[in-house]
């Protein structure tokens, strides 16, 4: 989309859940079972390959701040940016930070080294799904055990939510979620979720 002005056509950033935002911001939930949908657009992400036992590996480590996650479900974080597991050898860098810098960053962290720095930010949108009732909602339709004794604060993995593929991210005790889902699907989950949300729009019952 871009809009008209004297100096030339300019590009307009449009978010994948724009259109969504009154909606879901109508479908927040407060009190004991509140819960609340937002999304956190543009945020930089950048898929990362690279051989966790090379120096390449060291270099980069240092230039993120924080040291790349070993295992399943890890994730890392310095002031600047996350770093989730992916793979043995790849991760998914999230960051507030503009992307060409930080992929030119990376890359020349990297070197020559085999491995791969590649700026997916647009595959992807972020929703936040936030509140007391927020693990409830997302049970309705994932199937990983999300009780706090299995996954808590810091776990990030693949799952699916509803019918669709996410990266889901716990981000402290709230609980605080953070789902990534693929831009082309982010209208259909934004509405699965808002519609799971509002059982909890009323009285509890006894």
């Amino acid at each position: 989309m871009a809009e008209l002005t004297e100096s030339g056509p300019v590009r307009l950033r449009r978010s994948p859940l724009a259109h969504l935002e009154d909606r879901m911001r109508a479908a927040t939930v407060t009190g004991a079972r509140g819960v609340a949908l937002t999304e956190r657009p543009f945020l930089t992400m950048v898929n990362l390959r690279v051989d966790p036992a090379s120096e390449a590996a060291d270099r980069i480590e240092q230039a993120l701040g924080a040291p790349l996650p070993r295992q399943c479900g890890d994730t890392t974080s310095s002031a600047a940016h996350a770093i989730v597991w992916l793979g043995p050898d790849e991760w998914l860098v999230l960051s507030p930070s503009e992307a060409t810098a930080l992929v030119a960053e990376l890359k020349e962290a990297l070197g020559g080294a085999p491995g791969s720095v590649v700026d997916v930010s647009a595959n992807r949108t972020t929703l936040e799904l936030t509140g007391p009732a927020a693990r409830q909602v997302l049970e309705k339709g994932c199937p990983l055990d999300l009780h706090p004794r299995v996954f808590g604060p810091g776990g990030a993995l693949s799952t699916t939510v509803g019918p669709v593929a996410v990266l889901l991210w716990q981000l402290d005790d709230a609980p605080t979620y953070r789902l990534f889902p693929r831009s082309s699907f982010a209208d259909y989950l934004a509405r699965w979720l808002i519609d799971a949300m509002s059982e909890y729009d009323g009285p509890e019952m006894p």
